[in-house]
């Protein structure tokens, strides 16, 4: 484990920690469809769901995964 990992779970036990970055940019580069956002879970629903970033932790949480992963890197 590096030292900045254990930083990080040294602090998470301590406080609540913010991810700031630019997410929905990071989305964006994902080029996901209306299918990506609907997921099983939404397939019927009425309205159009693509840019509802919110809905991806449901639907496609290895990219939100990933995201985070990569500002943890940086």
């Amino acid at each position: 484990m590096t030292n900045r990992v254990e930083q990080l779970r040294r602090q998470l036990a301590q406080r609540i920690l913010v991810l700031d970055g630019g997410m929905g940019t990071m989305i964006q580069s994902y080029r996901l469809d209306e299918r990506d956002f609907r997921g099983e879970r939404f397939a019927d629903w009425r309205s159009d769901l693509k840019g509802n970033n919110d809905l991806l932790v449901l639907t496609k949480p290895e990219v939100i995964t990933a995201i985070h992963y990569a500002y943890l890197e940086a």
